[in-house]
C-alpha cells in the first residue's frame, strides 16, 4: 500500500519557530553503515513567536528521517523522546536549553542522495531542501539559522566542512563557520580526493585560498573550473559589490549528484558534469555551462546564503535573483544577444510548457506536498524573468541602489518576496502592488498587438489575457514592460527602443511626427515572458531590425509559419525565408554564434505546442517529417555558401573554450550538418578522424550517424573513452538523440544493456532516458513503447532515488495535446505508475497533479 496521502503545506500557515539557535555543535565519526552523529543544539526563546495562551508552549518538536536515535539529553539529563517516521517531540523547560542527541545513520544504503550519503568510496552531503534531518534531529527550516562548529573523525585524508578549518590532525578535522546558516546549507565531504588549488585577492586585499578538489584521474580537468571561480569573484565585486567573507573556498566534484550543484557556504559541492571540463573531453556547450553554474553557486553567496530564504514558498527569491546574476555574469563574459537567445529558447521551451499544463504554479507558490517537486524552470527561469522585469521598469541606476538597500537592510536575514520588493519601493517611490502579481499569478500572458496610422500618427493597441488555470482561475492584468522600436521602410531606425509600461487589460499608446507608416519592433530584447501576437513583416525585420533579438525572433516566426504550412497544407518551404536566411548566414558583420542561432529550427516539442495552440493536435511522425523536408530545402538554398561558411570557421588556432571559437565552431557545424545531407557524410568522417577537442569530435559522430556511417565511429568513441564516465554519458545519450523515430525506445531498451548503464546514477539514468524524453518523434511513437519503457525505469528507479524520479515524470505532463490514442496510452502509464505499492511522495504529487489536468 501506499503511504497516506502527503500534508498539503499552505504559505499562509507560517508562524515563526518558537526558538532561535545560539550555536550548534556536531561531531561525526564516519562508518559507511553506522556513522556515528553527535550534536549539541542550544536553543533560546524566539522574542518574535507569539505563543498561544491557551497552548502554552511545553514540548519541541525536530525533524528527523531514517535515524537511529542511540540517547538524547536536555540540559544534561537523559530524556525519552516521541518518534515518529518525520522527528521526535519532547518536553522542554521555559527558556534557554542545551538539546544533545547522538544518532546512527546509514551513508552507504541512502541511495536518494539527500542527506549524508556515499558517492564511489567518498562521503558528501546534499542538504537543501530537507535532507539535514536525515543526518540528525533538528528544526530543518530555511528561517532557523545558526552557527555551526563541525568536526569529522574518519580514515580519510580530506576531511571538508563548512566555513575556516580550526584544527587538525591525521584522520581529524575541526570547522567552524562563523556566519549563521540555515541546516540546508551545511556539508561534509569525507574521501581520498586531490585538490587543484588557486588563490583570489579581494577588493579590500585579503587572500581568498581555493581549492576544487576531484577524485584521483581528474586533475587535469580543473583549470577551467578556477578560473571560473575567480572570474566569477571578482564580477560580484564589480558589479553588485560583493566581497567573498571567508578565508577559504572549496569546491567538491561528486559523480552521484541530483542536481548541477549545490552553494553550501564556503563548500560548494558540485555534480562532476557541472564543474570538470578538458579540451579533450568536453564541448564548447559544456565548458560554457560549467561557467554558469559556478558563478551561479558563488554568488548564491550572498543572494542566498547571507541572505537566505524565509520558508520555502521564496524559493525564487534566491534562485530567480541568481539566474538573473549568472545571466548578466554569462553576458558579460560572452555574447548579451546569444545568451538572451539561448535563455529565452529554454524558458519557451521548459516554462511555458509548465504554465499551460497541470504543473503550472506561481513564481511563488502558495501551497507545496514535496518542495523537491518546485526545483523548475518556473521558480527558476520565470524568476530570473520578472527580476528583469523589474529592472526595466525601474532603470539600471535605480536596480543597483535598491539591490545595495537589499544586502544592506537584510544580510543575516531569512527574507521574503515582500522584502525584496519594499527596498525598490523606498528607492523609488512606486507602488509594485500590482507588479506582485508576477509573483502570485501562474501562467503566460497573451499580448495582442493591433496597429493604427492616421496622418503622422501611429497608436499602438495592446490587450492582455492570461489563459486561467487552476492554480490561477481567475487572473488579473500584470505590469508588462513593452520594449518598443520603430524602422523605416528603408531600414533606418526611426525610433530607438522605447519602453512602454501596460498596467490594464486594454492599453493604448501612440508616436506623433512620424514621416511614413513604420515598421513597428516589439517586444525587443524579449522585455517580458508573454506570448506577442502582431502581424509584423517579419521579413523586413530579419533584414533589418537593430535588436539582435527581434531579427533572431523575426526569422523564427518565418520558420516556424513556413513549417506549419507544410505540416497543414503540405507546401513547399517558403523561398522568402530560404532567401532571408541565405542572406543572414553569409553577413560575416554578424558574429559566428549569432548566424548558428539563425540557421537552428524550432524544436518538435516547440512545434507541437504552436501546432495545439492553433486549435491542431500534433502528430509527431508529421512534425519530424516536416523539420527534416526543411533542412534538405536549407542544405540545397544555401548549397553555394556552406562549404565557404565551414572553412571559415575552422579553427587553427590552439584550443580555447572563449565566446570567440566557439561561436566559430557552432557555425562550422551547423553547416556540416546540412553538408552531410549531399556528401553522406565524407566531411564529417575527416572531422572525426583530424578532430583535437571534443566539440569536434562529437559534432562529427552525430552527422555520421544521421549519414547511416556511425556504427564504426560509435565502437571507436566507446574504445577510446571507456573509462571517462562524463564522454560516456555522451555516448549513451547521443545514439538516443539520433535515432531514427521509429528507433528510438529500441536504442534506449538496448543501451540499458549495455553493461556501463549505471541506473542508480542520475547523470547515466538522464543520458539515456533523459535523451528519449527529448527525441520528441521517438518518445511519443504511436505504438507507445516510449511511454512504456521510461515508466518501467521509472518504477524501478522511484524506491532507490525519488528526486530523479519525480522529476522525470513530467515528461508526461503534455499528454492532453495528442490524439486520443496517445493520450490513452499515456494516462495508462501514469495511472499504472500511481498503482505501484509504496510510492514515494515525491512521485505521486508529481502523477497526481499530472492525471488529474
Amino acid at each position: 500500500m501506499r503511504d497516506a496521502a502527503p500534508e498539503t503545506i499552505y504559505l499562509s500557515d507560517y508562524t515563526p519557530y518558537p526558538w532561535t539557535i545560539q550555536s550548534v555543535e556536531l561531531n561525526f565519526t564516519l562508518d559507511p553503515h553506522a556513522t556515528r552523529v553527535l550534536s549539541k543544539v542550544h536553543f533560546v526563546p524566539n522574542p518574535d513567536y507569539v505563543e498561544d495562551p491557551a497552548a502554552p508552549l511545553s514540548e519541541m518538536f525536530l525533524h528527523g528521517e531514517k535515524l537511529k536515535l542511540i540517547w538524547a539529553k536536555i540540559g544534561g539529563n537523559p530524556v525519552t523522546p516521541t518518534i515518529s517516521d518525520e522527528g521526535l517531540t519532547v518536553p522542554v523547560p521555559v527558556g534557554p536549553f542545551a538539546w544533545e542527541a547522538e544518532v546512527e545513520i546509514d551513508p552507504a544504503n541512502n541511495t536518494a542522495l539527500e542527506g549524508l550519503y556515499m558517492s564511489n568510496g567518498m562521503y558528501c552531503t546534499q542538504c537543501e531542501a530537507e535532507g539535514f534531518r536525515k543526518i540528525t534531529f533538528y528544526p530543518d527550516r530555511p528561517d532557523v539559522m545558526s552557527v555551526f562548529t563541525v568536526r569529522i573523525d574518519g580514515p580519510h585524508p580530506v576531511l571538508l566542512s563548512n566555513g575556516n578549518p580550526m584544527n587538525a590532525s591525521e584522520h581529524h578535522a575541526e570547522w567552524h563557520d562563523p556566519w549563521p546558516k540555515p541546516a540546508y546549507l551545511f556539508a561534509l565531504v569525507a574521501g581520498d580526493l586531490i585538490a587543484h588549488e588557486g588563490s583570489f585577492t579581494t577588493s579590500s586585499g585579503r587572500d581568498v585560498a581555493l581549492n576544487l578538489y576531484v577524485r584521483p584521474g581528474d586533475e587535469g580537468k580543473c583549470a577551467f573550473g578556477m578560473q571560473a571561480l575567480k572570474d566569477s569573484m571578482k564580477w560580484d565585486e564589480d558589479v553588485y559589490g560583493r566581497e567573498y567573507d571567508l578565508d577559504l573556498f572549496n569546491i567538491v566534484a561528486v559523480d552521484d549528484f541530483n542536481m548541477g550543484a549545490m552553494e553550501n557556504k564556503g563548500l560548494n559541492i558540485f555534480n562532476s558534469s557541472a564543474v570538470l571540463a578538458s579540451q579533450a573531453t568536453s564541448t564548447d556547450l559544456n565548458f560554457e555551462r560549467i561557467e554558469a553554474i559556478i558563478a551561479h553557486e558563488y554568488f548564491h553567496n550572498w543572494t542566498g546564503n547571507r541572505i537566505t530564504c524565509r520558508d520555502w514558498f521564496q524559493l525564487c527569491l534566491k534562485e530567480g535573483l541568481t539566474v538573473f546574476r549568472d545571466s548578466q555574469f554569462t553576458s558579460d563574459m560572452r555574447s548579451g544577444s546569444v545568451k538572451r537567445i539561448d535563455d529565452v529558447i529554454d524558458l519557451r521551451g521548459r516554462q511555458f510548457a509548465e504554465d499551460q499544463g497541470p504543473l503550472a504554479h506561481p513564481v511563488r507558490p502558495e501551497s507545496f506536498q514535496e518542495i523537491n517537486n518546485f526545483y523548475t524552470a518556473t521558480i527558476y527561469e520565470k524568476g530570473a524573468e520578472v527580476i528583469r522585469m523589474l529592472k526595466t521598469l525601474v532603470g539600471d541606476q535605480a536596480y543597483k541602489d535598491a539591490v545595495t538597500l537589499y544586502f544592506d537592510r537584510h544580510d543575516g536575514d531569512a527574507a521574503t518576496i515582500e522584502d525584496w520588493l519594499r527596498v525598490f519601493e523606498d528607492t523609488t517611490g512606486r507602488d509594485l502592488t500590482q507588479f506582485k502579481r508576477w509573483y502570485s499569478q501562474a501562467g503566460t500572458p497573451r499580448l495582442k498587438a493591433e496597429e493604427t496610422w492616421e496622418g503622422d500618427t501611429l497608436t499602438l493597441t495592446f490587450t492582455q489575457h492570461t489563459p486561467p488555470s487552476a492554480a490561477t482561475p481567475d487572473p488579473k492584468p500584470f505590469v508588462i514592460p513593452i520594449s518598443v522600436g520603430l524602422l523605416g521602410t528603408d531600414g533606418t531606425e526611426v525610433t530607438p527602443t522605447t519602453i512602454l509600461e501596460m498596467s490594464e487589460t486594454t492599453q493604448s499608446f501612440t508616436f506623433t511626427g512620424l514621416t511614413e507608416h513604420p515598421i513597428v519592433s516589439i517586444l525587443r530584447g524579449f522585455s517580458a515572458p508573454v506570448v506577442l501576437e502582431h502581424s509584423a513583416d517579419h521579413a523586413h525585420l530579419l533584414a533589418h531590425d537593430t535588436d539582435p533579438f527581434n531579427r533572431w525572433e523575426a526569422g523564427r516566426i518565418l520558420a516556424r509559419n513556413t513549417l506549419m504550412d507544410m505540416m497543414l497544407k503540405g507546401t513547399r518551404a517558403d523561398p522568402a525565408y530560404l532567401r532571408g536566411l541565405h542572406a543572414v548566414v553569409k553577413d560575416d558583420t554578424l558574429e559566428p554564434a549569432y548566424r548558428r542561432l539563425m540557421m537552428a529550427l524550432p524544436a518538435q516539442s516547440d512545434l507541437a505546442t504552436a501546432l495545439h495552440d492553433a486549435g491542431h493536435t500534433p502528430e509527431p511522425d508529421i512534425i519530424h517529417a516536416a523539420l527534416e523536408a526543411l533542412r534538405e530545402a536549407m542544405a540545397h538554398e544555401l548549397a553555394d555558401v556552406l562549404p565557404d561558411l565551414y572553412e571559415d570557421n575552422l579553427v587553427t588556432a590552439p584550443y580555447a573554450p572563449d565566446a570567440e571559437q566557439s561561436g566559430k565552431r557552432a557555425l562550422g557545424n551547423s553547416a556540416l550538418a546540412l553538408l552531410t545531407r549531399s556528401d553522406g557524410g565524407k566531411l564529417a568522417q575527416e572531422q572525426y578522424d583530424h578532430a583535437d577537442n571534443m566539440t569536434q569530435q562529437l559534432a562529427a559522430l552525430a552527422n555520421l550517424i544521421r549519414a547511416g556511417r556511425g556504427d564504426a565511429a560509435l565502437k571507436a568513441f566507446e574504445a577510446q573513452w571507456k573509462d571517462d564516465r562524463l564522454v560516456m554519458d555522451k555516448w549513451f545519450g547521443l545514439q538516443v538523440i539520433e535515432a531514427d523515430p521509429e528507433d528510438a525506445h529500441e536504442v534506449a531498451a538496448g543501451l540499458t544493456e549495455h553493461p556501463d548503464f549505471n541506473w542508480k546514477n542520475p547523470n547515466r539514468f538522464r543520458a539515456v532516458f533523459g535523451s528519449l524524453i527529448m527525441h520528441h518523434a521517438g518518445f511519443h511513437h504511436a505504438s507507445g513503447a516510449g511511454y512504456k519503457l521510461l515508466a518501467d525505469w521509472l518504477i524501478n528507479l522511484d524506491p532507490i532515488n525519488p528526486q530523479t524520479t519525480a522529476r522525470m515524470c513530467s515528461a508526461f505532463q503534455t499528454w492532453k495535446r495528442y490524439d486520443p490514442a496517445r493520450q490513452e496510452l499515456m494516462r495508462a502509464e501514469v495511472t499504472r505508475i500511481l498503482a505501484t505499492p509504496n510510492l514515494s511522495r515525491d512521485t505521486t504529487e508529481m502523477l497526481t497533479r499530472i492525471s488529474n489536468a
